[in-house]
Formats: C-alpha cells, structure tokens, sequence
C-alpha cells in the first residue's frame, strides 16, 4: 500500500493542527457520541443533562492531550481519567463497545491513514486502562 512520500505534518505542528484542529475532534466527538446515545450499555451512563458536558469535556480532553488548548486542564485541572471513570461499570464489554463507536467515529473522520491509527491507538489503549469490573453486563 502506497500512502504517499509527504511528511503527515509539517515540522513544528502539532497533531491537533495536523488533523485539522477543533473541527475535527468536535465531529468525531459528536459521531462518537450519537453511536453512544444508541448502544443499550453505554447510553446510560450518560445522563441526558449531561450529554452536551460530555461532548465538550471529551472534545476538550482529545484537543489538550494533542496538542490543542489547555483548556481542559485550565477547567477541570488534572484529567484523572481513571478517578473520573470509576463511578460507572466499565467492564470489557463497555470498553469494546466504546471503541467500536470511537473507531466509527475516527474512520468517519477521514484523517490522513497515519493520523488515524496513531489516534485509535491512544484511544484503545486508553479504553483498556478504564476497565474497572470483570462482571457481565447486565441484560438490557
């Protein structure tokens, strides 16, 4: 597979500005969570009040972490992703599902072949370090 000589980014950028900036993490945010607003395990643990907090905390998080503004830390300090994750049943089935729609959203994205898997990635990993339960998922 040929993906092109060019350099993925000029030297100097970041990857947030590399993928397009706000624009871009704000549509894969949002593809993410119209995924999540479906899906019988995730959608409840996101309350309807919240859902909007939860696009624009995730899409701030996404932004810092590559590169963007600070604004995430500059609100909410120090992300803590486990601490803040531990109130709700993460077991492997929400995780794989959450991927599921994270990669939905990232292929929707369509970023640069290398951007794309360097960020699906970060966000498998990061799923992974969020299980906090082995028990089965609950019928729904």
């Amino acid at each position: 597979m040929n993906v092109g000589a060019e350099a993925p980014q000029d030297p100097g950028q970041s990857f947030f500005e590399a993928v397009g900036g706000h624009a871009t993490f704000d549509r894969i945010v949002r593809r993410f969570y119209a995924g999540v607003a479906e899906d019988p395990v995730l959608r409840p643990m996101y309350p309807e009040s919240d859902l909007e907090g939860a696009i624009e905390r995730l899409t701030l998080f996404l932004e810092q972490y590559w590169g963007g503004p600070t604004t995430y830390s500059d609100h909410r300090g120090h992300p803590r992703l486990r601490m803040r994750h531990q109130p709700f049943r993460v077991n492997p089935d929400a995780r794989d599902r959450w991927v599921e729609h994270m990669r939905d959203a990232v292929a929707a994205a369509d970023l640069a072949p290398i951007h794309a898997v360097t960020l699906m990635d970060y966000l498998e990993r990061a799923a992974h370090s969020m299980i906090n339960t082995f028990e089965p998922t609950p019928e729904h």
